[in-house]
């Protein structure tokens, strides 16, 4: 990849192989993914750009195993999400995936850290480990004198950060982000970009669905565009953007 100060190799850790989803709402069917393949890196940062309705979110559910693709395949470290069962699947989800999306999706009556510490609750954490656990990240991320905040007094970039929080605590190995910008500021959605920026300098795959082309141009390393369902050719050299 272009930009030398990430630690992305050349080893393929996510594909989709003429990935379709159909959806017949109606009398006429509608293509919302196409026969789209898309290949990442580990440790790679990718852009997937598009208008509303392109397809991208789509795309996002279905790298993530929360859509099942209506043909086609998406490969995960050689292992098709299709042929998992369902405690496999379940287990993709919480172990090895996580989310971030354009709304925060935060429980208003929990604080910072109660938030971030639920995202440990099902998987028999103890209660100090949680505790630490969910500390550690929200310092990372800069929230240490929010920690006891509850989502109604902090802002919007703050509570993103702590949405952030919530999806890194479990230590994925990918980071789907949604228009993690959406809802946000100029500056606050230049800072959460660096956020991600930073994280995946640290060596976490990061692919981010964003309307904003100049946004993934500074910060992906491989940019997808799409329309309509399809994938236009992907730019390569978008680390290089100023």
């Amino acid at each position: 990849m272009s930009n030398d100060t990430t630690k992305s190799s050349n080893t393929v850790f996510v594909r989709t192989v003429d990935l379709c989803r159909y959806y017949r709402p109606g009398p006429h069917e509608v293509r919302a993914v196409d026969n789209v393949n898309i290949s990442i890196n580990r440790g790679e940062f990718v852009g997937i750009v598009g208008a509303s309705g392109s397809g991208k979110s789509t795309v996002l559910n279905l790298m993530a195993g929360l859509d099942t693709p209506t043909s086609g395949s998406v490969v995960v470290d050689k292992a098709t999400l299709e042929s998992l069962n369902r405690r496999e699947l379940s287990e993709y989800r919480a172990q090895r995936v996580g989310m971030v999306f354009q709304t925060f999706n935060l429980i208003g009556h929990r604080t910072a850290l109660g938030n971030v510490e639920l995202a440990l609750y099902f998987d028999d954490t103890p209660r100090r480990a949680r505790q630490q656990k969910a500390t550690e990240i929200l310092e990372r991320l800069g929230l240490s004198d929010r920690l006891d905040h509850r989502p109604a007094d902090l802002s919007g970039g703050e509570q993103q950060r702590v949405a952030i929080a919530r999806a890194l605590v479990k230590q994925p190995q990918l980071l789907f982000a949604d228009e993690p910008t959406g809802n946000l500021d100029f500056e606050n959605s230049r800072d959460i970009v660096a956020l991600l920026t930073e994280l995946n300098k640290d060596g976490l795959t990061v692919v981010m669905v964003t309307h904003d082309l100049e946004l993934a141009r500074k910060h992906a390393h491989q940019i997808y565009r799409m329309q309509y369902g399809r994938v236009v050719p992907p730019e390569s050299e978008a680390g290089e953007t100023a």
